[in-house]
């Protein structure tokens, strides 16, 4: 409220307006009725003159004469339910604390209080004072707040009536729920965004990427294109297999190869084309025949559906000239291979009755000679040169024998318009010798083999993928020689040191670091090999890890080449600390050598005479980690207080 609108005198009163409704009237802001309360005789408040939302002037309320009002004078409260306006939840009141009802004041009964918050009270019911009640919004900006608490001031101050006023100048506004500002709050990710990135494409990183340049496998890649170069002849290339260990460039360097064959091949419009099969996936010969069945059905309704158009073309042509005055439809096929319009339309229909011929191959269900005569159905449909890249091609011999690569290399002899190449990719360099005599004589007509990286081939190799992969200076100059030491110490594992690498930028990255240095590299490789640990440690069964916590207590009390018994009367032991089953000794042992093929643990079978034999073992992975990770599980209970007697022995 302006202070101009009532003025205060010398005694604390306010002064009378006889009735003036120039010193009553408030502008347009000040609606709130705070603005226009005055004071009855007896020292109730009554609700003065004020203006409406529309900024009309309401009429002003039948009153007695105003005498001085005596801000000290203590008030009377009336009960609630009266003309209460000390309410909560009412955010814009009229008037003070609620004082003794006068007759001619508007009462519950007879009229609408705009505080009451009464859901059934109907805002528009006329009570009879004479005057229109001013519509009352809630609060909904922060500037009607500030307008209630400073016009409220002349007419409330010093007003005790044990009850909160609540136009008074510390109005309690916990119900008002204020709009926060949306640019302020940060989201989860917003923080974790807010650091620069320190790569600049991580996919080059991945064993999945394909580089444009393999650095030191010149003589391999140039070696298989020298085989298959004769498929762009339309010749039928040598079988080829290579060997060599995990992370040696094997893959890469053949799809390399592979990728540059069939662009080659598109240049010269040469029908050749490279299909690769995984066989660490699809390891049965029903499923390597139905996915090459498969892939090759679906090229062909795809050139089916090309000649399709295309003689739908010449046909409509043929049909055009045919009733054009003086037509021909001859003269429109006369550069065609068509003699008539007859003709073209047998053809039509021959290549719409293939298509519908073709059937997709299920993964399951066929026998497989009715399998292995859709594929060589749908290889045969026209003329082309497949070289069949089959990755992991020992895990094929191992599940389903060399069934596939007899039918396979044999299929040459029998097809009349293409011509099939096998490659094979393998880490065992053995695994031919298990081959039937006439599979490895037909399919082992060229080897390559992919020796380990060393130190300072790996620093090439990764220098050349971190140009792509990072940001310029993101690295300091020891990171990459770290890595290449690091990886060559396991076999020269190029895929080893591309995950290093990019473990430690990933590390430095989380931790806010502007730049890779040797510290996140070294933190990387504890990271890796422990992360190996932890997860086949945590997926370990409830059996399996109480046999390998028997193993790591014996190891803690200084038994070395522990053998199965010992590990077993261990292992009873704690299945009664932690009240579980216990297994037979020969299932025990049958648990060792699961532990053992994972890596968890060393196990030899050693020959103890007329003793008969026993497995020793010993730890393959780190105790301490290896420990915690089995804590961890809830299951094995108090397992960590078990301290099972150990018997001391004496190795010869």
């Amino acid at each position: 409220m302006d202070e101009g609108d009532h003025t205060p005198r010398a005694d604390g009163g306010i002064d009378p307006d006889d009735g003036d409704e120039s010193d009553h009237s408030s502008d347009s802001e000040d609606s709130s009725p705070s603005s226009s309360s005055t004071s009855d005789p007896d020292g109730s408040v009554v609700v003065g003159s004020g203006t409406d939302e529309s900024g009309e002037e309401a009429p002003e309320a039948d009153s007695p004469d105003i005498e001085d009002f005596d801000p000290d004078a203590p008030t009377e409260t009336v009960p609630t339910g009266s003309t209460e306006t000390g309410s909560d939840d009412s955010t814009e009141t009229g008037s003070g604390s609620p004082t003794e009802a006068d007759p001619e004041s508007p009462t519950e009964a007879d009229s609408d209080d705009p505080i009451e918050t009464d859901p059934d009270a109907d805002p528009d019911v006329d009570d009879g004072s004479g005057f229109d009640t001013p519509d009352v919004d809630p609060i909904e900006s922060d500037a009607d707040t500030a307008s209630l608490s400073t016009d409220a001031r002349p007419e409330t101050a010093g007003l005790d009536n044990g009850g909160r006023d609540r136009s008074s100048p510390d109005v309690d506004f916990d119900g008002v729920v204020l709009d926060d500002d949306d640019e302020d709050n940060q989201g989860l990710f917003d923080d974790l965004l807010s650091g620069e990135p320190i790569f600049e494409n991580k996919e080059v990183l991945r064993p999945s990427y394909t580089p444009h340049e393999l650095p030191h496998r010149n003589d391999q890649i140039n070696r298989m294109a020298t085989i298959l170069v004769s498929a762009l002849r339309g010749e039928t290339p040598s079988n080829i297999l290579i060997y060599g260990k995990t992370g040696t460039g094997k893959t890469a360097s053949a799809k390399f190869v592979s990728q540059e064959l069939e662009s080659t091949s598109q240049k010269y419009d040469v029908p050749c084309e490279v299909e690769y099969i995984n066989c660490e996936v699809t390891d049965t010969q029903y499923r390597v025949l139905a996915q090459l069945a498969n892939t090759f059905i679906e090229e062909n309704q795809a050139v089916i559906a090309d000649r399709l158009e295309r003689l739908e073309g010449l046909r409509a042509d043929a049909t055009d000239a045919e009733g054009a005055p003086n037509g021909d439809a001859a003269a429109a096929l006369a550069d065609t291979e068509f003699d008539s319009v007859a003709e073209l339309d047998d053809r039509i229909e021959t290549l719409e009755d293939d298509a519908d011929e073709m059937e997709e191959v299920p993964m399951t269900g066929w026998p497989t000679d009715r399998v292995y005569s859709t594929f060589f159905e749908a290889v045969d449909y026209h003329e082309r040169v497949v070289v069949i890249m089959l990755d992991e091609i020992d895990k094929l011999v191992e599940k389903s024998g060399d069934d596939t690569l007899y039918n396979l290399s044999r299929m040459n002899s029998e097809l009349d318009r293409s011509r099939i190449s096998i490659m094979g990719i393998s880490n065992d360099l053995k695994f031919t010798d298990f081959l039937d005599p006439r599979v490895k004589s037909s399919l082992g007509e060229e080897e390559i083999v992919f020796p380990p990286y060393d130190a300072n081939q790996l620093r090439d190799i990764l220098q050349h993928r971190a140009d792509t992969a990072f940001k310029p200076d993101a690295l300091t100059d020891d990171v990459i020689p770290l890595c290449a030491a690091f990886a060559a110490q396991e076999h020269g594992d190029a895929r080893r040191a591309l995950d290093l690498l990019r473990t430690a930028g990933e590390l430095a990255e989380r931790s806010q670091a502007e730049i890779v240095a040797e510290k996140h590299v070294r933190q990387a490789q504890d990271k890796i090999e422990l992360d190996r640990v932890v997860e086949v440690v945590r997926t370990l069964p409830t059996q399996s890890k109480i046999v390998l916590f028997a193993v790591i207590l014996l190891e803690k009390n200084g038994v070395h080449n522990i053998n199965t018994g010992e590990v077993f009367n261990i292992y009873k032991r704690l299945c009664e600390e932690i009240d579980a089953d216990v297994l037979t000794q020969r299932r025990v042992t049958d648990l060792i050598s699961e532990l053992d093929m994972l890596g968890i643990v060393n196990a030899v079978v050693v020959s103890k005479g007329r003793y008969g034999r026993t497995k020793e073992m010993g730890l393959s992975v780190p105790v301490e980690e290896t420990e915690a990770v089995l804590l961890s599980d809830s299951r094995l209970g108090d397992i960590e207080n078990a301290q099972p007697f150990v018997q001391a022995r004496f190795d010869n």
